[in-house]
Order: structure tokens, then C-alpha cells, then sequence
């Protein structure tokens, strides 16, 4: 079209420069967004029922043995009660789960936890897949999860179940 022609840049080697700094940038960003701190830790996931009590114990046991630190991990189930009875839900809403705040501040009075570095972090959605997601965040040696003692488990399938058949990484399963 005459008249409507894109003019060519000036100096096309400014943006050559400007391209470069930009990926200079990228690169210098962290790609992580966990403290390196608990690189290669053990994540445990937990929510206060009597078995992630003992999968909570037994993963201080292997960060206390091993030296580094543990990361505890709370998913909270935010999906409307309408996707559990089998109904779709007209909008996920985000709500904020107020158990995490009530599990950290129990960890943080906890005397069993002084002697290992620790952190809690919540998730939100499926177990497996979170605490898979976490352990390849932080590079995690291993996942420690409470066994499922209930009928629901045996009907819908154990956390420990789905965990240990997908993970890439070891899952200790603690009775």
C-alpha cells in the first residue's frame, strides 16, 4: 500500500543491545522460587490427622539422620463440596483455608521440631500432584506421606498409593 510503509529502524544494533540486556536479566533470575536452604530436604506432607503425625515424626527422624532441612507440606483442598458429590462447579473460588495458619503456629510451639530447620508450605488442589511439584521444586531426597487406614481410601485410592506409583523420586509410606 503506497504511503503506508513501515519505516525501518534507525539503528538497528540499539536493538540488538536492548534484546541482550533483556536476557541478561532472564538469566540472572533465579529460576526457583524455594530457599536454598532446603535444597535436597525431605518433604512430608501433613494436615494433622493421626497417620501424617507419624509421617511428620519419622521425617524429623530422616532430616535429623541426614542433616537437611524439612519441608511440611499442607495442601488444602479447595474445591467446592458440588465437585465431590459429582456435580460441576459453576466457579472455583479460591478460599482461603485458615487450617494451614492453625497447623503452622502448632509447628512452630511443637518442642520435636527445635532441633531441625524447617518450613511449612500450603498448596492448594490435588495432594499427589502437589507434593510432587514441591519435591521437585526443592530437589527433595525423598516424601515422606501417612498411610490411608479408612474405607475412603480403599474406595477413592490412598495418597500413598497414587504417590508411589507416579513420583520421581522415593515416597516412604508410614503405616
Amino acid at each position: 500500500m503506497a504511503g503506508h510503509e513501515i519505516p525501518e529502524p534507525a539503528d538497528r544494533k540499539q536493538f540488538a543491545d536492548l534484546t541482550a540486556d533483556f536476557e541478561a536479566v532472564i538469566e540472572a533470575e533465579p529460576r526457583r522460587t524455594c530457599d536454598p536452604a532446603f535444597k535436597h530436604g525431605v518433604v512430608v506432607g501433613f494436615d494433622g490427622s493421626t497417620s501424617s503425625e507419624r509421617a511428620l515424626a519419622y521425617a524429623i527422624g530422616m532430616t535429623r539422620r541426614s542433616g537437611c532441612g524439612l519441608i511440611i507440606v499442607h495442601v488444602a483442598n479447595r474445591l467446592p463440596t458440588t465437585v465431590w458429590a459429582g456435580c460441576e462447579p459453576p466457579v472455583f473460588v479460591d478460599v482461603p483455608d485458615h487450617r494451614t495458619e492453625v497447623l503452622g503456629l502448632e509447628l512452630a510451639c511443637a518442642d520435636y521440631l527445635s532441633e531441625v530447620s524447617w518450613i511449612l508450605v500450603e498448596r492448594g488442589g490435588d495432594i499427589c500432584h502437589e507434593l510432587e511439584e514441591v519435591g521437585r521444586e526443592y530437589e527433595a531426597d525423598a516424601i515422606v506421606v501417612g498411610s490411608t487406614q479408612g474405607v475412603v481410601g480403599r474406595i477413592f485410592g490412598s495418597v500413598a498409593g497414587r504417590l508411589a506409583r507416579r513420583a520421581k523420586r522415593p515416597v516412604v509410606v508410614i503405616p
